[in-house]
């Protein structure tokens, strides 16, 4: 029984240690604030609650797979899991069109009426190729730690239609978009792509996986809101006896012998380990203290966005709506989330309605002033500013507090191609017994992906370096 340190308390330290102690280890996990969750936050006042963090869950089968290997109960036993359906409502200009959850058949028909007779079939062939860009990509993206030879992703697996001027190098996904829907479809398309915080005019083609993957396995809510998941995976790790210590901040790495062996608190003390694992992000410690391997992919950061978030208290009672819109405008896309869940208001006669807007890069674009963001808000929300009761503004400044990100930066999705420059860190360092996990390594950010490493860094330490990937 090995003893393991884990930095951070977010979602994708939290899988790592469940894992682990599963396995026998004995796992501390030391975090800076006062709670767990990291990202995945909760603000309460006056009878109403609000993520702080992402609101909605893809691939659920990942936390699926880690409750099932860590315990008797499962997911869905832990948290009231529920598909949305509709999932979304996109308005790109003066077009709505409300999607249907998981049905192919539905979506298309949906984008028939919105755009004109054909428009579904376009669609459809084009997230045919993202399946296929989806295939051969899913393991070594996601289930397989990064292979050594990451280089052989730098190519982009969209198998585009090419032709003219494209011949001489991938397109874009921008330019997949035009070319392969035109007009306010491919909006939509680019639109979905810039939600998770990367830019279609320079992402490969293969950023297409990501509308492929909400559209075939569903956009999912958890009643209480998604810190309600992350309470589960806490609880999860309490119960297979993982240690938690809160207000800890960790002032470096400890090496000897050459490996990791253990922590350096803020206030002196010193944390011994057998193994590290570096949940957060490596730009918060001392340079120098998370070695990169040998011809390692460069750490990401700085091209990375931030979030504005608006916490909107209501009067009256909630419409019958889609609980997701996204509006596209001019320079600004932002995503309104009108959850049916009482656990977020006070009384059936207030709503709860939070908005959010990617800005950035950190360090790059303003953030956006939070009345223009309400200005957009108002639209997919009747009467919004006459019902308003209070606002909370969340800034990347903020998240930075909360969260010790840098910049309030929040990572996007691995991707292949593009020269492998939006891929993460492996999951392995140059310092041996010192991993990475969570949204800064491989397979890089979101609740899934974040959730992965977990999965990636137990089998690394359970099984060492011929560990190939989940099964």
């Amino acid at each position: 029984m090995a003893r393991i340190a884990v930095i951070g308390a977010g979602m994708g330290a939290m899988a790592t240690a469940a894992r682990l102690a599963v396995a026998g280890h004995r796992v501390t996990v030391y975090e800076r604030g006062e709670t767990y969750g990291g990202a995945v936050g909760r603000y309460e006042r006056d009878g109403f609650s609000f993520d702080t963090g992402p609101g909605v869950l893809h691939l659920p089968a990942v936390y699926r797979d880690l409750f099932v290997k860590t315990g008797k109960r499962s997911l869905e036993d832990s948290v009231d899991l529920v598909q949305l359906d509709p999932a979304v409502r996109h308005v790109i200009g003066d077009t709505r069109v409300t999607l249907p959850g998981a049905s192919r058949g539905g979506v298309a028909a949906a984008l028939d009426a919105a755009f004109g007779a054909g428009a579904g079939e376009r669609w459809n062939d084009l997230l045919g190729r993202a399946r296929d860009t989806w295939d051969a990509t899913r393991r070594p993206l996601l289930e397989e730690p990064l292979r050594p030879d990451w280089q052989v992703l730098g190519r982009d697996p969209y198998p585009a239609l090419r032709g003219g001027l494209l011949r001489r190098r991938p397109p874009t996904l921008a330019e997949v978009a035009r070319r392969e829907l035109g007009g306010g479809l491919a909006e939509l398309l680019c639109g979905r792509v810039r939600a998770y915080g990367i830019d279609p005019a320079t992402a490969p083609a293969s950023a297409a996986a990501l509308p492929y993957m909400e559209q075939t396995f569903g956009t999912w809510y958890v009643r209480g809101g998604m810190r309600e998941l992350a309470r589960a995976v806490y609880e999860r790790c309490r119960e297979r006896k993982v240690e938690f210590v809160f207000g800890a901040a960790v002032r470096e790495v400890l090496a000897r012998d050459g490996r990791a062996a253990g922590l350096l608190l803020a206030d002196g003390t010193e944390a011994s380990a057998d193994s590290v694992v570096c949940g957060v992000d490596p730009r918060g410690l001392p340079a120098g203290s998370v070695p990169p391997p040998g011809d390692a992919v460069p750490a990401r950061g700085g091209e990375l966005p931030g979030r504005i978030t608006l916490m909107l208290a209501l009067r009256g009672a909630r419409r019958p709506t889609p609980s997701t819109a996204r509006w596209c405008t001019p320079g600004l896309d932002v995503t309104v989330l009108r959850p049916d869940d009482p656990a977020g208001r006070p009384d059936a006669d207030h709503e709860a309605v939070t908005v959010s807007a990617l800005c950035g890069p950190s360090g790059g674009a303003p953030v956006p002033d939070p009345g223009r963001v309400l200005d957009v808000a108002a639209r997919a929300v009747p009467d919004l500013r006459e019902r308003l009761l209070w606002q909370e503004v969340r800034t990347p400044v903020d998240v930075e507090a909360a969260t010790g990100a840098p910049g309030g930066a929040v990572p996007a999705p691995a991707l292949a191609g593009a020269g492998g420059r939006l891929l993460y860190p492996a999951n392995v360092t140059g310092l041996p017994g010192l991993y990475l996990a969570g949204g800064w390594a491989h397979p890089g950010g979101g609740l899934a992906h974040a959730g992965m490493t977990g999965a990636l860094v137990a089998g690394l330490i359970v099984e060492g370096a011929e560990f190939r990937g989940s099964q």
